[in-house]
């Protein structure tokens, strides 16, 4: 199970090794990353299901916030199942046709959130630096328009990086996908041929793709630094900053950890594959289940629709009986 393994067909499956751990803590690490899964889906599907029923929670910053809530069970969806599976069966061998698809989507979901981090910038610096024309600049269809715009660009611009790796020949012999499931540097490590042009591709959409909205960000980020100066007290201040806050923290655990993966020096290709689990790991699994904690942990209008939903399930249980 060390290498690429012909499936009959004339192309080689992907076998992939999966999260190291000894023995004696295998079923500990299993049983850690099904608890995050769990709590993951569970906690952006809550969140989602608040933001849907509250009519106080029907404004700009929670209807994206719904789409980051997708995107993060998508995501995880992708992947931990499958490591999960793996584990149990001790059987980690995909299709061509398998990989490419997980490796596509998982690119494509993080090409969306990086899009729809900026968009929830926008959101924040026309709510903090143009208040009075807030409810008429973020119009329902407008915010409706730039959450399908993360999606359909992040799905669009993933294509040529996915196409390309598809497109190298993987040959018998090579050594396995030293990874959980079939991420694009991990993969390209496997290929037959020199994959000097896909690394290039790899920085050149980089750029439209994470760095672009990194940019937007930082300077929304600016102006409302800038606005808020301008702010008569203190407290008006801290109010204003508050509702930055959480977004900011996302914004600080998602390019951390992605620009790591795909936009680091390709000299550090040569760094130990456990590095490159960890950063992976950090991403997939810890980012979507601190999101919703995050966004509702100090967020008083969250608990209040918490504490509505709880009561109308309360009466309902009452009158049921």
């Amino acid at each position: 199970m060390g290498q690429a393994a012909w499936n009959g067909s004339g192309t080689p499956d992907f076998v992939l090794l999966g999260l190291w751990a000894p023995p004696a803590l295998r079923p500990l690490l299993w049983a850690a990353l099904l608890l995050a899964y769990v709590a993951t889906v569970l906690g952006n599907s809550a969140l989602v299901g608040l933001i849907a029923l509250d009519q106080r929670l029907h404004r700009p910053m929670y209807r994206l916030l719904t789409h980051l809530a997708l995107l993060d069970t998508a995501y995880v969806s992708t992947t931990l199942p499958q490591a999960l599976g793996h584990m149990v069966a001790r059987r980690a061998r995909l299709s061509l046709a398998r990989c490419g698809t997980q490796l596509y989507v998982g690119i494509s979901l993080g090409s969306c959130e990086a899009i729809l981090l900026a968009a929830m910038a926008l959101d924040r610096c026309l709510a903090v630096c143009q208040p009075l024309r807030y409810a008429a600049l973020m119009t329902p269809a407008r915010c409706a328009a730039l959450g399908g715009t993360a999606w359909v660009l992040g799905f669009a611009l993933s294509v040529p990086n996915a196409a390309a790796a598809l497109r190298l020949p993987y040959c018998p012999g090579r050594p396995p996908v030293d990874h959980f499931f079939c991420e694009l540097p991990a993969v390209l490590r496997t290929a037959c041929a020199d994959t000097t042009a896909n690394h290039l591709l790899v920085y050149g959409l980089g750029t439209p793709i994470l760095l672009v909205p990194l940019a937007f960000i930082l300077a929304s980020y600016v102006l409302i630094l800038a606005a808020v100066r301008k702010l008569p007290s203190t407290k008006s201040c801290l109010k204003a900053l508050s509702t930055c806050s959480s977004h900011l923290a996302v914004v600080g655990l998602f390019y951390g950890t992605v620009t790591a993966m795909y936009l680091r020096p390709r000299a550090s290709s040569a760094l130990p594959a456990r590095h490159h689990k960890l950063v992976a790991v950090f991403y997939l699994v810890v980012t979507p289940v601190l999101n919703p904690l995050i966004y509702s942990l100090r967020n008083r209008e969250v608990h209040a629709a918490a504490r509505y939903a709880l009561t109308r399930l309360r009466g309902t249980r009452t009158a049921l009986r």
